[in-house]
């Protein structure tokens, strides 16, 4: 229908008088900005700049939603809502004890988690996230099986650490030691290249069978195991040789050893582009960088005494990292290397675990007997739980939002992080790291 002259002027009237009160409103606005401000360009950059930090807080989120779903749909395992990390309570659930004298506990991102317990009872137990016991797998292997000569018979590891590869198919565990024929003394906490004992081996773990399948040389007393983001990679920290192995996931090989240029390499985090090893040097002080194409390494940040432990926030923008000596978390800018804040958490942070959405981190402290829960943000501590004597290992279990403390003693604690509490005053407002 043609719309009459009376409506196009009524129109006009209408359009004219609010076209009057957005002028208005505009000037009283800017008065207020000028009172507000000298510079109303930095109150616009300011804005600019929280708009673009919601809107990655918000991708960042998306993204994590994402990834939850497609582990619910591809594992048809049943995925708890998370709530923000930063706003929940940290109660403690269960206690796990038997045949366990655990140095480290891992999770994979579809529902398993892993005790690796040394040469004390030769095994690597597995467990469901509601804490049952699925299977507890010797560390027995005939190495000549796998095309490795001069240990005929049955060799013994003694697992250490492991690392899930990001598609959940298989398990990465490091052997302290080698034991068997053909294998010199056990490895030594005390070392150097020179004095190192005989290298050990990585194991790999079908998920599934739940049975190793691969034995691969790597260094002397390995520790750390990361796998890339893209899962192409394995590194190995390799305590006595003062080294990181490089494992070509595909061929099933060592492709590089890396000095890092120092004394006890331990934790590894790694870029969410698989391009970049962040190395904690616990003979010093520094965190090395390493480029993974050039192998190429420097010293990108200096936290504190005894740096044994990094993790990475999800979007790859802050590294935090536990410094043993010094008994202090440190944040640090993975852009610079600038050392944002430290804080004391309890005697000797050994190891520290991440949550799915980056708002919190847990950190054992050893002599203390405690576990620590930090708001990423400013690293406040909002929670300090008691735990069994010496815990050394710890894990956030991404289906359930629990998380696995692993108590040299023997025994695994599992602390339930997904119930809501009021937010603290400004939790709202933390951003997603």
């Amino acid at each position: 229908m043609i719309r009459t002259g009376p409506f196009v002027r009524r129109r006009r009237v209408v359009v004219g008088v609010a076209i009057t009160a957005l002028a208005v409103a505009t000037l009283v606005t800017q008065n207020s900005i000028a009172r507000d401000s000298t510079s109303p360009a930095v109150v616009t950059a300011s804005t600019r700049a929280e708009t673009s930090k919601a809107a990655a807080s918000k991708a960042e989120t998306a993204k994590a939603e994402a990834s939850r779903a497609k582990t619910a749909t591809t594992t048809g395992l049943t995925q708890a809502v998370l709530l923000p990390a930063d706003q929940t309570a940290f109660v403690r659930r269960e206690r796990i004890t038997g045949q366990l004298s655990p140095k480290s506990v891992v999770a994979s991102p579809f529902g398993m988690v892993t005790a690796q317990n040394m040469m004390y009872t030769h095994t690597i137990s597995v467990f469901t996230p509601d804490g049952k016991l699925k299977k507890s797998i010797d560390d027995s292997v005939d190495l000549s099986k796998f095309g490795i000569g001069g240990h005929p018979g049955t060799s013994r590891g003694s697992p250490v650490e492991a690392a899930f590869t990001h598609n959940g198919k298989h398990l990465y565990v490091s052997n302290y030691s080698m034991y068997g024929k053909g294998f010199g003394p056990e490895g030594l906490d005390s070392c150097s290249p020179e004095s190192a004992p005989d290298k050990s081996f990585l194991y790999r773990i079908d998920t599934t069978t739940l049975e190793i399948d691969q034995v691969i040389e790597v260094g002397a007393v390995p520790k750390y195991v990361a796998v890339t983001p893209d899962d192409s990679t394995v590194l190995v920290t390799n305590w006595c040789s003062w080294t990181m192995s490089v494992v070509d996931i595909r061929s099933a090989r060592l492709v590089a050893t890396i000095p890092v240029g120092g004394a006890y390499p331990r934790g590894i985090a790694i870029t969410p582009d698989s391009r970049t090893a962040f190395v904690a040097v616990m003979g010093s002080q520094r965190i090395a960088r390493v480029d993974l194409a050039s192998r190429k390494v420097s010293t990108f940040a200096r936290t504190g005494n005894g740096p044994r432990h990094i993790v990475i926030s999800p979007a790859g923008k802050y590294l935090y990292v536990t410094n043993n000596s010094s008994s202090t978390v440190s944040k640090v800018d993975a852009r610079t290397g600038r050392v944002l804040t430290s804080v004391s958490t309890g005697e000797q942070p050994r190891s520290l675990a991440i949550s799915s959405d980056g708002r919190a981190v847990y950190v054992v402290n050893y002599e203390s007997s405690t576990v620590s829960k930090l708001r990423t943000s400013d690293l406040r501590q909002m929670e300090r739980s008691a735990t069994d004597l010496h815990p050394i290992g710890i894990a956030y279990e991404p289906t359930t939002g629990s998380v696995w403390v692993a108590c040299y003693g023997g025994s695994i604690m599992v602390f339930d992080d997904n119930k809501a509490v009021k937010p603290q005053p400004d939790a709202a407002a933390a951003p997603v790291n």
